[in-house]
């Protein structure tokens, strides 16, 4: 009997999906990288960080759409909201809701396709946001974006960062949102907590990173921005 957790055969020169990334080995844990410091952490450090970058580059560009689907490339955005909370900047996350087509029960940020009236990958983000969990884009400060990311499902992902000020109050889109929650954010930029997952199949080899906190598998697409991010602000 095939092994459900197994990823799913591939066709020829198409890249494996993986059905659950649970299932696929750690290869390694990345101790060996530093902590991003408590102070390049809080909400005025990440505005001045953005304001000014540093000369950097993104270790994840993406995750092989162009050779993995028959899907012509898609713009989207996502929205990496730091929340400011008084212990500390949180990130907002969403568990997909586990009926949908892409990336159903994944944890993600609130984000998706561009539409032809949006003025720019940050007015998609936040109006996204608004959609999926009811973030009021006046409660946003954007304070800049990360280098685009191209899914296996072809979405070319523009993460837009923005400053969240409490109070606020999420309304989810249940039929896109199980759930929404908040993970510090010193915890996601402590690479010991980051694993490196790989599998090989007859037509290659797949690798991606994931960031498991309490009952939440982060991976994937979301853990590869993370990760950007993470070397964005270590710089």
């Amino acid at each position: 009997m095939p092994d459900p957790d197994a990823p799913s055969a591939p066709a020829p020169g198409v890249a494996a999906r993986i059905l659950n990334p649970h299932a696929v080995p750690v290869a390694g844990v990345d101790d060996h990288l530093p902590a991003v410091a408590p102070e390049r952490l809080t909400a005025a450090a990440l505005r001045a960080r953005f304001a000014a970058p540093p000369a950097w580059q993104p270790e994840f560009r993406g995750d092989g759409a162009a050779w993995a689907s028959q899907r012509v490339p898609s713009a989207a955005s996502v929205l990496v909201p730091m929340v400011d909370r008084a212990d500390g900047v949180m990130v907002l996350l969403t568990r997909r809701a586990d009926h949908l087509r892409d990336h159903a029960g994944q944890v993600s940020f609130p984000g998706g396709r561009a539409e032809r009236h949006d003025a720019d990958a940050a007015a998609t983000a936040l109006r996204e946001a608004q959609e999926e969990v009811g973030l009021a884009p006046e409660r946003v400060e954007v304070i800049g974006s990360l280098p685009a990311y191209t899914t296996v499902t072809s979405f070319i992902v523009t993460p837009v960062v923005g400053l969240v000020a409490p109070p606020f109050t999420l309304e989810l889109d249940r039929s896109e949102v199980a759930e929404a929650f908040e993970v510090p954010l010193a915890f996601l930029m402590n690479p010991a907590h980051h694993r490196r997952h790989r599998f090989d199949w007859d037509g290659g080899q797949r690798q991606f990173l994931s960031m498991p906190w309490g009952g939440y598998f982060i991976w994937g697409a979301t853990a590869a921005m993370l990760r950007n991010l993470y070397r964005f602000l270590a710089a």
